[in-house]
């Protein structure tokens, strides 16, 4: 266990760097934003699920006073790209033009109105009659498997497939003395961010400068260009403060859409989406069918595991096959096993498009996994912990596959750990209830990463510099999604040269400005991989800052002490010289200045790991969920700031819950969708949220920043297959769909019944 005793700033629950602006109602969201000439935009979106454009009549819309322009398929680039290329050189599917002549889900784009103020775009667009040619839509992703079912693409239904393993499964199933087999569904589920998709672009000559709330500014800036087939020197994207994410702003859904209207126009042009819009016409997390059988022995070591998973990728591509391959190798750091197999396919439907959310395919994967071997669990009649701890991986493990390895993973402690806290074995063994109300109790294992490493380039290059005042300046492409990343590097870079943090600046995502970053802040890697970056490049001026000072203070580098803003020579510690003064003498005297850059590559993706504890209370009656106790263990190797970390494990879990219980986007046999805002859509509201125990396993990785590991999607991750464990606990069931809504609860225990 690590203390924070011999660190200033590390560990501390430091307040984040704009809590006043957004306490005080100051700071400027998009949304906020306005400057000369600004345009309005909004977008039409499909109201069937297949089907050809026959026409689009635009003359009411045009004639409302006030409408500038409109756009749809027939006056927009034919240009197909794909939103999830976040790098050049990357080989991804292009399949979505700007505008569709063929509509393929409910939510599809079909037009845009540019007008001088947001009501009357508003008005315009309800004003847009569209007549289809309406086709069958498959929503269901098996369906869409069938060999002679419509094809949704010309290349077909298929949009990824990969079997990958080890071990003899087949022999294994043969001969084992146990073999338990789920099939267990889980359900699309919108981000939910306070903030809709909102984007600002500006022309200027051949210019366009884009504001937006994104998480990769060199990945719109990429896509942009592409779409509109301009130069990237042309395309300036500054990242704006964002209202929230979790991963559905990971894609330029609307960005290149908002660029072309202001280039068409010729002036700048705010696009904003409703929450209806954000629902049906962005990113959902994927719904996912996955079947999977466990062979376990008589003492309950697991022989051999067999997944195979269907993954509804939606209506186009997007990162179809990278969410595929990242549920696939987490499948295999999890459990000691000798023989895996993990088959995926991810399909077309026409259905909202498939993209990243907090978890990145890992709360799905758990989410199958973890039910599953509680039934094993179940049916060996051992102890759901007992038979985890039996055949958990240990630190250092090797990946079985041969990814990056395991490193000092923590996942047995935090069972060991999280069970005492629970009162595992008191809750586990006591009488099950029979009245109306029953209380159940559950648990469920997760990992998860740290960013790109073993799977694709993963570096960052930063700037650094320290002015004649003694400030610092840390420049970079990183993007403060809400969870307080600038004020953790302001904490490293604080740290490392033993300044106050308000004399670091830390600047964000500008790709005029910004060194470039090759991945952005998504896939856990923000603390890791850029905090590592943080770290190093503070190494490196500090050295170059005492070794200059060295001269001046005429002595040995190892003889220089930077402490609170002053140096000087540990042998003369009543000489001390301010940061800003000695910066100004080496600017005289060595006409230097103190300043650094660095690229920085990541060097592992050790694994992240989560055990939770949930005990919950049934109304058999109305099949009401009232879940009463929650324990989460994660092992994060350290907090750079604690309360930062139990913030986005109680966010995690929150998330984790709505898929467990509540989330799910619906929707009919022709693809419309039902849960088009939050009265209809059950995000859980903050009185219903339990309090939640929170444990931090902080046993230091090698080469995280003062030993630190990810925390914000491994905290989403455990926590569904936990409160599903627990309810079928409670009632006798064996729910294997999510979200366990009441309906389906009371449909369960009337088939235990009969």
């Amino acid at each position: 266990m690590m203390t924070e005793g011999n660190y200033k700033y590390i560990g501390k629950s430091v307040p984040r760097h704009d809590a006043i602006e957004k306490a005080t109602g100051k700071i400027k969201y998009v949304g906020d934003m306005k400057v000369n000439g600004m345009l309005y935009a909004r977008l039409v979106l499909s109201h069937v699920a297949h089907g050809k454009i026959k026409s689009i009549d635009i003359s009411k819309a045009k004639d409302l006073p006030g409408v500038v322009d409109i756009f749809t398929y027939d006056n927009s680039p034919k240009i197909l790209y794909n939103a999830h290329k976040w790098m050049s050189g990357m080989d991804e599917v292009l399949d979505q033009y700007l505008f569709t002549d063929k509509v393929r889900f409910y939510g599809d784009r079909v037009a845009a109105v540019v007008a001088t103020n947001d009501k009357i775009a508003k008005m315009a667009a309800d004003l847009i009659e569209v007549e289809y040619e309406v086709l069958p839509a498959i929503i269901d992703p098996e369906t869409s498997l069938i060999e002679d079912s419509i094809k949704i693409h010309e290349r077909g239904n298929i949009a990824f497939s990969k079997t990958m393993g080890y071990g003899d499964v087949d022999k294994v199933f043969d001969k084992a003395s146990y073999i338990f087999e789920d099939k267990i569904i889980t359900p699309k589920q919108h981000h939910a961010a306070m903030e809709t998709h909102v984007a600002l672009a500006i022309p200027s000559g051949d210019m366009i400068t884009i504001y937006t709330p994104c998480q990769v500014v060199f990945q719109v800036q990429l896509i942009v260009s592409e779409a509109l087939n301009i130069p990237l020197s042309k395309v300036r994207v500054i990242k704006a403060p964002m209202g929230g994410s979790f991963g559905g702003k990971g894609q330029p859904i609307i960005e290149p859409v908002c660029a072309f209207l202001a280039k068409e126009t010729g002036r700048p042009v705010r696009l904003t989406l409703d929450r209806t819009q954000s629902i049906i016409g962005t990113r959902t997390r994927h719904k996912t069918i996955g079947t999977v059988k466990t062979a376990v022995d008589k003492k309950g070591k697991i022989l051999g595991r067999d997944l195979d998973i269907v993954i509804d990728s939606g209506a186009y591509h997007t990162n179809a096959s990278a969410i595929a391959m990242a549920m696939g190798k987490k499948f295999f750091r999890m459990y000691k096993m000798d023989n895996v197999r993990y088959s995926a396919t991810s399909v077309y439907t026409n259905t909202p498009v498939g993209g990243a959310c907090r978890g990145y395919g890992s709360p799905q994967l758990h989410a199958i996994t973890e039910l599953n071997l509680d039934n094993v669990a179940r049916g060996i009649n051992m102890d759901p912990v007992e038979f985890r701890l039996k055949n958990l991986v240990h630190p250092f493990d090797k990946d079985p596959m041969g990814g990056p390895d395991l490193g000092n993973g923590q996942i047995i402690e935090c069972v060991k750990r999280g069970a005492e806290a629970f009162g595992w074995k008191e809750k586990w063994k006591r009488p099950k209830d029979s009245g109306r109300y029953r209380k159940g109790v559950g648990m469920a294992c997760g990992t998860h990463g740290n960013g790109y490493y073993g799977a694709y380039p993963d570096f960052i290059t930063m700037d650094i510099k320290m002015n004649s005042n003694g400030e610092v300046i840390l420049n970079s492409a990183i993007h403060d999604m809400g969870c307080g990343t600038v004020t953790i590097m302001q904490q490293i870079v604080a740290e490392v040269l033993d300044l106050e943090l308000s004399k670091i600046t830390v600047l964000e995502g500008d790709t005029l400005s910004s060194p470039y970053d090759s991945a952005g802040t998504q896939a856990s890697r923000v603390t890791y991989v850029c905090g590592g970056a943080a770290k190093k490049i503070s190494e490196i001026l500090k050295d170059k800052f005492a070794k200059y000072s060295s001269k001046i203070l005429n002595c040995y580098e190892e003889d220089i002490v930077m402490e609170g803003g002053y140096i000087y020579n540990k042998n003369k510690p009543d000489k001390k010289v301010g940061y800003g003064d000695m910066v100004s003498n080496i600017y005289h005297q060595y006409s230097m200045d103190m300043s650094a850059s660095y690229t920085y590559s990541s060097p592992a993706n050790p694994g992240v790991y989560a055990a939770n504890f949930v005990e919950v209370e049934v109304d058999t009656y109305t099949g009401l969920v009232n879940v009463l106790d929650i324990v989460a263990v994660h092992d994060i190797g350290r907090a750079i700031n604690r309360d930062f970390v139990y913030g986005q494990v109680q966010g995690g879990i929150h998330l984790g819950l709505g898929m467990a219980i509540s989330e799910n986007i619906e929707l009919d046999e022709n693809g419309r969708i039902s849960t088009l805002n939050f009265s209809n859509y059950h995000v859980i509201n903050a009185p219903s949220m339990p309090d939640v125990r929170i444990i931090l396993i902080e046993e230091e990785d090698e080469f995280g920043p003062f030993g630190a590991k990810s925390v914000g999607e491994i905290s989403a991750v455990a926590i569904a297959p936990a409160t599903l464990n627990a309810i079928n606990n409670a009632i006798g069931t064996n729910i294997s769909q999510y979200p366990a809504t009441p309906e389906r609860i009371v449909e369960a225990l009337v088939k235990t019944k009969k």
